[in-house]
């Protein structure tokens, strides 16, 4: 059975993609079966990771039933991903159906075995597409800046991740927030910590040791097709988001040297 693993938080910006392609593409190096699942409407994700804008069949299509999930899911050199589509913006409209929590839950259920990793990459709204990430998920990592706006988005997703555990989802945790962008010397940046240390105590997690540290190649690498873990892997952003790769991955798949 997959570990199946949404990055979410409904502040737009806040790095959920970067995070998110990251992580595919570090289990992959490791030698896990990983899939990503492209939520946003935007549809970055399939981007990040060397897909052409439109190549395939998308979420919608699965979603819609005019394609099964086994046939929606590309291969990419990173792992495989099932991208997005813009359609997915009227999901909160167009997904009306009884038990529409569980859409894409049952639809994982297909395929988890195939898989050791699934990824969700989820929208900056908490509608019907996150609520259907948590209901299928085991757990969820909150990327956040370290800005007080951002920390008000993971404040309102508190509420929302409470109730699916507790009508929807039993399992669920919060594997941990983490801190995109974070510079230790700025007073503000340790200030928003200390906040967010106290929300993921509230939620029963903590903020990951490891902070995501600046860097310009994190905003140059989907222009590549790649995440910032491939495309400049020893630069200091890539080497912070391998060690929560490592975090995630655990013992069963430790880093491949080399790579």
């Amino acid at each position: 059975m997959a570990n199946i693993i949404t990055v979410t938080n409904q502040k737009g910006g806040v790095g959920k993609t970067t995070t998110t392609a990251a992580l595919i593409a570090g289990l992959h190096q490791r030698n896990a079966r990983v899939l990503g699942i492209d939520l946003d409407p935007q549809g970055n994700l399939g981007f990040n990771l060397g897909l052409e804008i439109g190549a395939g069949y998308s979420m919608y299509d699965v979603l819609t039933g005019k394609h099964t999930i086994q046939e929606s899911i590309s291969k990419t050199l990173y792992g495989d991903v099932i991208p997005s589509d813009v359609l997915l913006s009227a999901a909160e409209v167009e997904f009306t159906a009884p038990r529409r929590e569980f859409m894409l839950s049952q639809q994982i259920q297909l395929i988890e075995d195939n898989y050791d990793f699934i990824i969700i990459d989820t929208p900056p709204a908490l509608n019907i597409l996150t609520i259907n990430a948590y209901v299928a998920s085991t757990g969820l990592i909150i990327p956040m800046e370290p800005e007080i706006l951002s920390l008000v988005g993971v404040s309102q997703l508190r509420d929302t991740y409470e109730n699916i555990k507790s009508y929807y989802n039993p399992n669920l945790r919060v594997l941990g927030i983490l801190m995109n962008r974070f510079n230790g010397r700025f007073r503000l940046h340790q200030d928003v910590l200390d906040m967010a240390s106290e929300v993921a105590e509230q939620m029963g997690t903590q903020v990951f040791a490891t902070k995501i540290r600046r860097s310009v190649d994190v905003a140059t690498a989907p222009a590549h097709g790649e995440s910032v873990i491939t495309f400049r892997p020893k630069s200091n952003s890539a080497k912070d988001f391998s060690d929560i790769v490592d975090i995630v991955g655990g013992k069963q798949f430790p880093r491949i040297d080399n790579v």
